[in-house]
């Protein structure tokens, strides 16, 4: 009996030294990971990428950039980091959105444009420290910059020219003072302006549809001009064979002294109006060209030297 009371006591005692070193383990894997989050919560290690910096805020209100690459260590109570900013190429959109922003032109038309600033941050005290909210100063600055160029354009130029208004606005974000006399986009927040794109430029539905009712009649009246063109062309040529034809008729059976010119005109006239009355016959419109005002001969004049003798070969 002794000895079972024995073993008894000493599996109990195994069995509570096991469970305060289970205990005991719990605990610090506890405060261990506790401790971790809590690092990790109030940042106090915290990483530096490539191509990217933090600001700190010290004790004090002294503001400071770390762009060491690794990890760094900050008291969690007397330093807070105030951003994280990255130095790699970063773009900005026009009105801050991707829908497309609407802009009055020249005319007081209204289009609507979207574009995109590509920029890389060069002077990070400029940006970080002399700046507050730099990101929705440089939004506001590159916004009206934009606008004041695309309003003062008239609507032809931003349909025919948009390479050039694109290489203008582009010129103005990298070297224009923002204000007469005033800093660059540059020169105020330290940055580099990279490139520039408009993405998209339309008008309302009413002015394209208006331009196209203006290029549709443009097409009908080049049609129209073509074929009067072309029916001009063809009467001045039928006129110019008409006139021939006379020509070569008076050659054969004039007088040089003029005696037939008349009788053939009647003559003439008298076939024109033949013609013209087997028109009105058939229902054609008939435009009448000349009216003698008396009957036509209805025989030609003989020829020069008069008639044939009878008998003669």
């Amino acid at each position: 009996m002794p000895d079972d009371r024995s073993q008894l006591i000493l599996r109990r005692a195994f069995v509570k030294t096991v469970l305060r070193r289970i205990v005991a383990m719990a605990t610090l894997v506890g405060l261990t990971y506790g401790g971790i989050a809590l690092v990790y919560a109030t940042r106090t290690i915290f990483k530096v990428k490539m191509n990217a910096a933090v600001v700190l805020e010290r004790f004090g209100g002294k503001r400071e950039a770390v762009t060491q690459v690794g990890w760094h260590v900050r008291l969690p109570f007397f330093t807070r980091i105030e951003q994280e900013v990255s130095l790699m190429n970063q773009h900005l959109l026009l009105g801050g959105q991707p829908e497309p922003m609407r802009i009055i032109s020249k005319e007081s038309v209204a289009l609507w444009t979207s574009a995109v600033l590509t920029y890389r941050i060069q002077n990070l005290h400029q940006w970080a420290i002399e700046n507050l909210d730099p990101m929705n100063l440089l939004q506001g600055d590159y916004d009206g910059i934009v606008k004041d160029i695309l309003q003062a354009q008239a609507v032809n130029d931003l349909v025919s020219a948009r390479e050039n208004i694109k290489e203008e606005i582009f010129t103005a974000l990298k070297s224009r003072p923002i204000n007469q006399g005033g800093p660059t986009l540059e020169q105020k927040y330290g940055i580099e302006v990279v490139s520039f794109v408009l993405k998209e430029t339309r008008f309302g539905d009413n002015l394209v549809e208006a331009t196209e009712e203006k290029k549709r009649r443009e097409l009908i009246a080049e049609a129209e001009n073509y074929a009067a063109d072309q029916e001009s062309s063809r009467i001045r040529k039928l006129y110019a064979a008409y006139l021939e034809s006379i020509q070569a008729l008076q050659q054969a059976l004039g007088r040089p002294d003029g005696a037939t010119d008349v009788a053939l005109l009647e003559f003439l006239s008298q076939q024109k109006w033949a013609s013209a009355y087997e028109k009105k016959e058939a229902g054609q419109s008939t435009l009448v060209i000349q009216n003698t005002g008396s009957p036509a001969a209805l025989t030609l004049p003989l020829p020069q030297g008069g008639p044939p003798k009878s008998g003669s070969k």
